[in-house]
């Protein structure tokens, strides 16, 4: 019986080269996002960020983003996470992305947003059967900057993990804990290409 095995590995082909001429290309598009899932003992979060993006050549990819989070908080009767009161808040906005690709692997990040955040907040302390509320917006700009991982060939599938923080860091930015102090934002997602061969 005969055996015959590979000698090394078959090359990925990226389909970025660099006499692909000028002009859009459909295989260079991507569409993709993340999701977002934080609990602790007196909150919860739960979010989407869609996104559209194009790579302009080997290492930058460019695009848009949308974000829709949901987050509650407990009310704390010891008044030492909060002054007794609960709050559900609802975030959406969006904002512009760039990926610079320094390695195959890892990239730098930076994402200018504006943000649009509802918020109602229940005062728990009175004891009543119908506890006080209010209800109030706020809005405000982030520049999140960080760094991520991931798995890029221009043309196929790919995944990234990503850190940032709110340079900007606005009082009213839903990238602060309740004390006014920014907070790491991990995202973890996948991207698809359009126009695969």
């Amino acid at each position: 019986m005969a055996v015959h095995a590979q000698d090394r590995m078959p090359q990925r082909v990226n389909t970025y080269t660099d006499d692909d001429g000028s002009g859009f290309r459909m295989n260079h598009l991507f569409l993709g996002g993340s999701l977002q899932l934080g609990l602790g003992s007196y909150n919860f979060d739960v979010g989407v960020n869609p996104e559209i993006g194009y790579s302009l050549n080997r290492w930058l990819d460019v695009g848009a983003v949308i974000n829709f989070t949901y987050s509650s908080v407990k009310a704390d009767p010891t008044g030492y996470y909060n002054p007794d009161v609960s709050s559900k808040q609802f975030v959406y906005g969006g904002g512009v992305f760039g990926r610079a690709y320094v390695l195959p692997f890892l990239f730098l990040t930076a994402q200018p947003e504006f943000n649009w955040t509802s918020i109602t907040e229940t005062y728990e302390g009175t004891g009543a059967s119908t506890a006080p509320k209010s209800t109030y917006s706020v809005n405000a700009p982030s520049l999140l900057l960080g760094l991520g991982y991931g798995r890029r060939v221009v043309g196929e599938n790919g995944f990234f993990i990503e850190l940032m923080f709110d340079a900007i860091s606005n009082s009213n930015s839903p990238y602060n804990d309740a004390f006014g102090h920014p907070l790491p934002v991990l995202r973890a997602g996948v991207d698809f290409y359009l126009g695969k061969k």
